[in-house]
């Protein structure tokens, strides 16, 4: 076997991978954060935010893996990352 059949092979596997892992973060239904909720987190996926054209409050969203690895999502609001600039 040649070494780029073994390489295209490895790549495809990789992307299945990337695949089903986006898909599972796509199957979990966010819960809304409150002040005092329980947290559980062991590892954080991803962090994303709604975009703003400029300094305020936007929703953001964060994926994580709790202590049984199992993927869930927080919804919250926070000051969008453009403010950072802005005094």
């Amino acid at each position: 076997m040649n070494t780029k059949a073994i390489y295209a092979a490895c790549l495809f596997a990789a992307l299945n991978i990337c695949t089903l892992s986006a898909r599972a973060e796509a199957d979990v239904a966010p819960k809304t954060y409150t002040y005092g909720t329980q947290l559980d987190i062991k590892k954080v996926v991803s962090l994303t935010e709604d975009t703003a054209p400029s300094c305020g409050v936007v929703n953001a969203r964060l994926t994580y893996l709790d202590s049984q690895s199992k993927t869930q999502a927080l919804d919250y609001r926070k000051l969008a990352d453009n403010c950072n600039s802005e005094n």
